[in-house]
Parts: C-alpha cells; sequence; structure tokens
C-alpha cells in the first residue's frame, strides 16, 4: 500500500511531501491512515557539532572511555549506558556551543574531576571568575556539586553529582 506523507518540520513550518510503503498487515489493524503515521519519541536522539571527527572520535572513545560508532555517512554515534544515542557531526564553520551538551552524573565529583585530569582533561575552565569555582573548578553549594570541561571542538561537558 502506497502511502503519502506530508511532513511539516517543527522549527521551520516548511513542508514536504514523502512516499512510503507500508504492507496491508501494518495498515490493517489501524483504524485510519492518521494512527499509522505520528510523532513519536521513541528513537529520539540529541546531537552536536564539532570540527574535527576524528578528534572527537579520540576523545570521546578513548579519553572518555565512551562507546563510539561511526555510520554509514560517516558521522559518530555515542553509545551512552542508559542506551540513549548522541550524534556527532562535523561542521565546517563549527561554533562551540556557549552552553553545557552533555552531563555526566557521577557519585563523586571530585573523585571523578582527579580521573578526568589524570586523563589529560582540564576542568579548571571557569577559574577566571565567571563561575563560583575551587581550584580543581568544581562549583559547590549552589545546586549540586559540578565541574565542566571542553572536548577538542571547544564544546562544554560537565559532571555533576547524580546523587
Amino acid at each position: 500500500m502506497r502511502v503519502i506523507v506530508d511532513i511539516v518540520h517543527i522549527s521551520t513550518g516548511r513542508r514536504r511531501h514523502t512516499t512510503t510503503y507500508i504492507t496491508e498487515a501494518q495498515a490493517a489493524p489501524r483504524a485510519s491512515i492518521e494512527e499509522i503515521i505520528m510523532f513519536t519519541t521513541t528513537n529520539a536522539f540529541s546531537g552536536f557539532s564539532v570540527n574535527d571527527i576524528a578528534a572527537a572520535k579520540k576523545f570521546y572513545g578513548e579519553t572518555l572511555g565512551l562507546a563510539v560508532s561511526e555510520n554509514s555517512m560517516g558521522l559518530l554515534e555515542l553509545h551512552l549506558d542508559s542506551g540513549a544515542r548522541v550524534l556527532v557531526y562535523s561542521k565546517p564553520n563549527h561554533e562551540p556551543a556557549s552552553f553545557t551538551i552533555m552531563n555526566f552524573p557521577v557519585d563523586d565529583v571530585e573523585a571523578a574531576v582527579d580521573d578526568l585530569n589524570a586523563r589529560g582533561v582540564v576542568t579548571t575552565i571557569y577559574n577566571g571568575g565567571e563561575m563560583p569555582v575551587d581550584s580543581k573548578g568544581i562549583m559547590r553549594d549552589n545546586g549540586p556539586d559540578i565541574a565542566w570541561f571542553l572536548d577538542p571542538a571547544g564544546n562544554v561537558l560537565s559532571v555533576l553529582d547524580g546523587s
């Protein structure tokens, strides 16, 4: 069965038509075509840009120890222990995010900072007075304890108290 689908991009409002095919078995238990094609969050994922895929693959895979794969389009997928995945893509005019793009909850922020520092990761990115952090780059007593660090593309990441 051929179905014409009208897709509306959420942020731009642009419409595009596409054709998809479903089997009679897929269509049979449904009351209407609207029940077949709907917005779902089942496979939602996040993504962010970097300026160097090879450096990102090494940092996220080797330095941070995340499971990293490269998909058929040459994009990276970070596979988190929670089951979530994050898409990492190269962008020639990449500008680092001015906000924290990914948080890693940990049981002990100070131990995590010590571990990151031992791996060569700098956690004192806000030691210039922007944030009230200690000598290790940990902000305490202002919400959960948290420390920020940068990936090779300049994107901000954090470890924070997950308890």
